[in-house]
């Protein structure tokens, strides 16, 4: 299919495919006047590159890990091992946040906020 057609039904702009095409996420072939043709495989390709996406993997993650979970026994499995060491990421990230935002508050009020707070306690 086309690229249009391609971006219509996976409710993505053409450049978006163009720019996941150079980066090598997906792949099209090019016809002898020049368009792109992409494989109807590539409409889901596309929907699950959005949903990994929102649950937080880069294009770089998910250009990594599509060819193990294609290789893995049981991708599922393989998924659910990507999403555990996701969650640590993301535990991780909170815990900053939250010192973070402690720091923060300490500041707050403290005459010049950029200067070192001193801790009591």
């Amino acid at each position: 299919m086309r690229i249009g057609e391609l971006a219509a039904r996976a409710g993505l702009s053409k450049d978006t495919i163009r720019f996941y095409e150079k980066i090598g996420l997906v792949t099209g072939r090019r016809l002898s006047n020049g368009y792109r043709d992409f494989p109807p495989e590539t409409v889901p390709w596309l929907h699950y590159v959005r949903t990994a996406q929102t649950l937080g993997f880069s294009l770089a993650e998910i250009g990594r890990h599509f060819e193990e979970l294609g290789d893995a026994p049981d991708s599922a499995e393989a998924l659910s091992a990507l999403f555990q060491e996701k969650i640590r990421v993301v535990d991780a990230r909170m815990a900053e946040l939250a010192a973070l935002r402690s720091e923060l508050e300490a500041r707050v009020g403290a005459g010049c906020p950029l200067r070192a707070v001193e801790r009591t306690g």
